[in-house]
């Protein structure tokens, strides 16, 4: 389960539940581990309790004996009173001499028979090296835990007569039985607990999350293009407040910026309108002038093909003012218009038809084929070309040496790909992503409608255009689109 993609009700609860089982589980284990304390110091001081009350009784024995009180009449002295004595406190006694031999025990079960007949050295040495003269050994037998003291036992002028020896079984049930009601209880306890936290966090929760899913709701609701509803919500807590205030702050200064927007986007709609307009109409003037003015230039009455010639011109006239017309007559925006056709076109003559109204004379134009078959629109196709042209020679410096412009037509497959290389200035790194967009131009002067208008009728007739550049060596333009599949089945327009 991903606790990031809970509902804050959801979180609220598993973090209470989580809380509960957490405090449960560490009260549980303090409480195993009191226990086990607690009975390691019940037994501990059981067995000190047990050991004095027995070398007292030992002292009283040996002050009533009529035995000779030495090391070696010990079995004598407590030959039947080691019996009583371990009667009276239930408890194993084993005498031994002061080399480790055992002299006495009292002895009674298999299951308590723990003693040996001689000591370990290792418990010789501790007891006679330690201050207080006591050792204590814990061991482990069939399951059950076993301690083992041992002291020395005196006579009356505290003489070192023997040692004693207590096995002392720790007997646990009685502890682990509390032990485990004990928890029994508590995880009973825990459960109630735990069913009281989710109810309690249950309508926590809900009061929290119904403010906030009314915020939420709201927000949702929010539109800038409609009068927004500010949140009314009564006993809610300080965080709430501030923010149903914040939000509320935040519609009168959307209701204000709305109108102040709506004002601002109709009066920038129409200057983008002026702008495109102006600028689709100034294209198709700028070649009808270069035409005029080659027309001037190039009019020679005595010219065997002065009328073909006075042809072109006019059909190149006659072709822009179209364009302006339909301009005119069909703008809603640059990317819709005007309106295309398709037709079947020579593009090689097209291309040639419109590199025809610049006067550059660095302009070359290269083809593989007299004669390339395309389903295009034909004025677009001369808007195409013009503008990359046009791109080229205002990339190209005043001052350069050798200016150069090449315009290249091939057939690809069922493709066809015009390319206009220019050795101009080149495009900087930073502005090639934003080449095509409209309204952006490096130029001093225009709307930056060109390429993007160029890119938008390429794109509508399924082609591409791409470029690369090199800043300071120039840049190459490739406009790729399909051939018509059924070219024979039209008339060819040249």
């Amino acid at each position: 389960m991903n606790k990031k993609r809970l509902s804050l009700r959801a979180r609220i609860i598993l973090n209470m539940v989580l809380l509960v089982l957490v405090a449960s589980v560490l009260i549980a284990a303090v409480t195993i581990y009191q226990y086990r304390e607690e009975a390691k110091d019940y037994h501990r001081e059981r067995l000190e309790r047990k050991e004095k009350a027995i070398k007292q009784s030992i002292d009283f024995v040996i002050r009533e004996t009529t035995y000779p009180v030495t090391t070696e009449n010990v079995p004598l002295i407590f030959k039947d009173e080691i019996f009583d004595i371990d009667a009276i406190h239930n408890l194993q006694i084993n005498l031994y001499d002061l080399d480790g031999q055992l002299l006495k025990s009292s002895k009674r079960t298999i299951q308590r028979d723990t003693t040996d007949t001689c000591l370990n050295p290792e418990i010789l040495n501790t007891l006679s090296n330690t201050l207080e003269h006591r050792y204590v050994v814990k061991n482990v037998e069939a399951g059950q835990t076993f301690q083992s003291s041992y002291t020395y036992i005196t006579d009356e002028k505290f003489k070192t007569l023997a040692i004693l020896n207590l096995p002392y079984l720790e007997n646990d049930d009685f502890l682990n039985k509390e032990l485990k009601e004990f928890l029994l209880r508590l995880a009973l306890a825990y459960v109630v607990l735990i069913l009281v936290a989710i109810i309690f966090a249950y309508f926590i929760s809900k009061f929290i999350t119904k403010s906030l899913r009314t915020i939420s709701d709201k927000m949702n609701e929010t539109r800038l293009e409609k009068r927004n509803k500010k949140i009314q919500i009564e006993s809610t807590s300080a965080e709430i407040e501030a923010l149903v205030n914040a939000y509320n702050s935040m519609i009168d200064e959307l209701e204000a910026s709305a109108v102040v927007l709506a004002t601002n986007e109709r009066e920038q709609a129409w200057r983008e309108m002026a702008k495109q307009v102006a600028h689709e109409i100034k294209n198709p003037l700028t070649p009808m002038r270069l035409t005029v003015q080659s027309f001037q230039r190039k009019f020679n009455p005595e010219d065997e093909n002065i009328h073909q010639k006075v042809n072109e011109y006019s059909n190149t006239l006659i072709q822009q003012i179209d364009i302006m017309s339909s301009i005119a007559s069909a703008f809603s925006n640059f990317a819709k218009m005007p309106a295309q056709k398709s037709e079947n076109l020579n593009v090689v003559h097209i291309v040639k038809l419109a590199l025809d109204i610049f006067n550059e004379s660095y302009i070359e134009f290269y083809s593989e084929e007299e004669e390339i078959i395309a389903k295009f629109d034909r004025t677009q196709l001369i808007r195409v070309v013009t503008n990359l042209v046009k791109n080229g020679i205002q990339a190209i410096p005043n001052d350069a040496e050798n200016p150069k412009i090449e315009v290249r037509v091939l057939s690809e497959n069922d493709n066809v790909s015009i390319t206009i290389e220019d050795n101009g200035l080149g495009i900087e790194e930073e502005t090639k992503s934003k080449i095509f967009e409209p309204k952006f131009t490096t130029k001093t002067s225009g709307m930056g409608l060109g390429l993007a208008m160029v890119k938008n009728i390429v794109e509508t007739y399924n082609g591409s255009i791409t470029f690369t550049s090199q800043l300071g060596k120039g840049t190459i333009f490739t406009v790729t689109f399909p051939k018509n599949p059924s070219n024979s089945a039209n008339a060819v327009v040249s």
